[in-house]
């Protein structure tokens, strides 16, 4: 199960598939070579309603390439790296493969968490019970309009690190850290489960920001889809996006 490190975290995603399903293991061993503390690798879905357009026409393109989830457990397999791993995908995706055997085969491949968007925590019972089963942990995702109640439920059943959502709608990158980033942090300073903050980050200075702010950690997604897709040299691109963000997250601290 996951471990969070002692400094900031940075957690990276891409879409599996994109720019090739061949690049899978390479792009996770060069987010790990450039800084990042645990990884999300994104399982592709025809209706992804929680991402934005970078992310989504990254999962077009990765289902065009031939992206499936035996491919996916097959090149997540490849990949040679010590840090954590994360999967997030849609319950469709799970549901049809089957809720058992989709954790099983996440311990297997050494996928440790699991993110699913669009699955309600009071609908979670038999995800949250394979889980606990097969050692892998179940993040949730809090949004700015989540309320007390609903935290309180969230926080009984999340495990490795909760996902804070760091504005409304869909992920993209963003030109600034939204407010109401440090309004659901300070609601969350009671609960001992780190924090992660996601959706919009894009730069060093969120990552520094969002720490400052008081989160254990940084989710970065589009930034590296947009890396992936636009280099050439992918592995080399978002390698160094990953040790541009990681640099921000751990300045945070240090102010």
């Amino acid at each position: 199960m996951i471990e969070f490190p002692d400094e900031p975290a940075l957690i990276p995603y891409f879409t599996a598939g994109d720019p090739s399903v061949e690049s899978v293991p390479e792009i996770i061993e060069a987010l790990e070579d450039g800084g990042a503390d645990v990884i999300e690798v994104g399982l592709p879905f025809s209706e992804p309603v929680a991402d934005g357009p970078t992310i989504q026409e990254a999962i077009a393109r990765a289902l065009e390439n031939g992206m499936t989830p035996d491919v996916f457990f097959e090149k997540v397999s490849e990949a040679e790296v010590e840090v954590p791993l994360v999967v997030m995908t849609y319950y469709n995706i799970i549901f049809h493969r089957g809720v058992e055997e989709f954790v099983e085969d996440c311990a297997e491949v050494g996928i440790e968490g699991i993110i699913v968007p669009d699955l309600p925590v009071e609908e979670s019972d038999e995800l949250y019970e394979a889980c606990r089963k097969n050692d892998v942990d179940l993040i949730f995702i809090i949004a700015p309009t989540t309320d007390d109640e609903r935290i309180e439920g969230i926080m009984e059943r999340v495990s490795g690190f909760v996902y804070v959502q760091a504005r409304l709608g869909t992920t993209g990158a963003r030109e600034d850290v939204s407010g109401t980033t440090y309004d659901v942090l300070e609601r969350l300073e009671g609960y001992d489960v780190p924090k992660a903050v996601g959706f919009g980050v894009s730069k060093e200075e969120h990552a520094r920001s969002i720490i400052e702010g008081g989160a254990d950690g940084v989710v970065a997604g589009s930034v590296f889809v947009e890396t992936a897709a636009e280099n050439e040299e992918y592995a080399e691109a978002v390698e160094e996006k990953t040790r541009e963000l990681k640099r921000g997250a751990v300045s945070g601290e240090e102010r």
